[in-house]
């Protein structure tokens, strides 16, 4: 285990000290580690669980909350692509606002929020009526209800990074950060899973009429089992902290602006390549390649637990030799890989998987220590808020327009621009990650 260094990292620098109190790895994290883990990992499974389950069932919500255009048969599909997106523009609001309920009330408060939040909003979506039922309002409750989503997320991300990497004892931060993708991918694969069943053994026009709508009262109902859990945890912010003056909403901005440039560059690359690579590359198979529906959903469902595994394996290995060796495989690997991979697609299933677990394992290098590289940027004061902000704007503005990029991309006749765009916003990336300093062997602010 690495020696623990007394003193604040230099000025300056991602965990510099800022004159607010600084109290590193010395103060112990809270107790029982597997009880802070699954409090964490089960909340956020379910919030992704119900946020991936629109992407999955995104073609048959298309057919009944959308018209549909006599001349383009992708308009209903791009309409639900473009509320996909609206939710995420969403997040950053989610993310300042509770992220700021996190640093001013406790980590704890925030995630018990944000779950029941998500939990509403699954159930809204599970209820909305079809456009032949209500006209113009069935797309106005959808769009309601990803909105509300989008909030829940963005939350979500920021207190459960900030929670997962407080827990975390000296030299296991990779570790647990890694916990926040293994829950995520676990509620995006349950998802993926629960739309392959319903696909496979129920018609055609029983999904088109209500078969969709199941998964997202599950969700609502698996809502309250996390919220459960979470009432368990123990707050993570330290006494000194909780005693402290409130942080102002926009504290962490106006203080941290380089920090808050940092995490924008940190994320672009990761959060596209990330939606592309777990999230639309089912919908880019099927509409570019010529995938059955149920092999690209199958494809998706295995290579998705194979991302699983990797996660904690990548974590430990930062903990070990540091975070920017992996960022840099991952940003450099895509901006290599992206367009040859994507080009590589036919209509094999074979083919499917073996490309998305080939751009797991290199996806890996950033999902699983974004949660550690986050929190070590900004002091413990204002980590929340900070993290949550300007990551959750830079997933709403590279991560959430993903689909309706490529599938735009597409409806203009130029598929292949798309690979090609992912290429270079990974490369950007790159650059950032370069002139990153290494922060897995400092103290973390408590």
């Amino acid at each position: 285990m690495t020696a623990l260094r007394k003193g604040p990292a230099p000025a300056g620098e991602p965990g510099a000290a800022t004159g607010e109190g600084d109290h590193a790895d010395a103060v112990t994290p809270p107790g029982r580690p597997v009880r802070q883990l699954l409090a964490a990992s089960v909340g956020n499974a379910v919030e992704w669980y119900d946020w991936y389950t629109y992407t999955f069932l995104a073609t048959y919500i298309a057919s009944q909350i959308f018209p549909k255009s006599a001349s383009n048969s992708l308009v209903p599909l791009l309409s639900t692509f473009a509320v996909f997106a609206v939710g995420f523009f969403m997040r950053p609001v989610g993310g300042l606002l509770m992220g700021a309920v996190a640093d001013r009330r406790g980590r704890r408060a925030a995630l018990t929020v944000t779950i029941l939040l998500m939990g509403g909003s699954s159930l809204l979506v599970g209820l909305t009526p079809t456009y032949a039922a209500a006209g113009v309002l069935a797309p106005v409750i959808l769009v309601l209800a990803r909105l509300l989503q989008g909030l829940s997320v963005g939350g979500e991300f920021a207190a459960s990074t900030t929670f997962l990497v407080e827990s975390a004892g000296p030299g296991r931060r990779g570790l647990f950060s890694s916990f926040q993708y293994v829950s995520t991918t676990i509620g995006q694969l349950v998802a993926s899973g629960v739309a392959a069943l319903l696909v496979a053994h129920l018609a055609s026009a029983t999904m088109d009429s209500w078969g969709w709508r199941v998964p997202f009262v599950l969700g609502a109902l698996l809502s309250l089992v996390g919220f459960w859990v979470r009432r368990g945890a123990r707050e993570t912010r330290s006494e000194e902290q909780a005693k402290a003056p409130r942080p102002g909403l926009f504290e962490a901005l106006r203080r941290h602006p380089r920090q808050s440039l940092l995490i924008c560059g940190i994320t672009a690359g990761g959060t596209l390549a990330y939606y592309t690579w777990t999230s639309y590359l089912p919908t880019y198979a099927e509409l570019n390649a010529g995938v059955e529906k149920a092999d690209a959903l199958l494809a998706g469902t295995l290579s998705l637990a194979f991302f699983a595994v990797l996660q904690p394996l990548t974590g430990i290995v930062s903990d070990r030799f540091g975070r920017k060796p992996l960022l840099l495989m991952f940003g450099i690997g895509f901006a290599v890989l992206s367009v040859p991979l994507l080009r590589a697609l036919d209509d094999s299933f074979v083919t499917l998987l073996l490309v998305q677990c080939a751009g797991m394992i290199l996806l890996s290098g950033f999902t699983a220590i974004s949660a550690a590289v986050n929190a070590e940027t900004f002091p413990a004061r204002v980590r929340a808020a900070g993290i949550g902000f300007p990551y959750s704007l830079t997933v709403a503005l590279f991560g959430g327009t993903a689909p309706y990029i490529g599938t735009l991309f597409k409806d203009m006749g130029h598929a292949g621009l798309f690979p090609v765009y992912v290429a270079v916003l990974c490369l950007i990336s790159s650059a950032v990650y370069l002139r990153l300093p290494e922060t897995a062997h400092r103290p973390l602010e408590r």
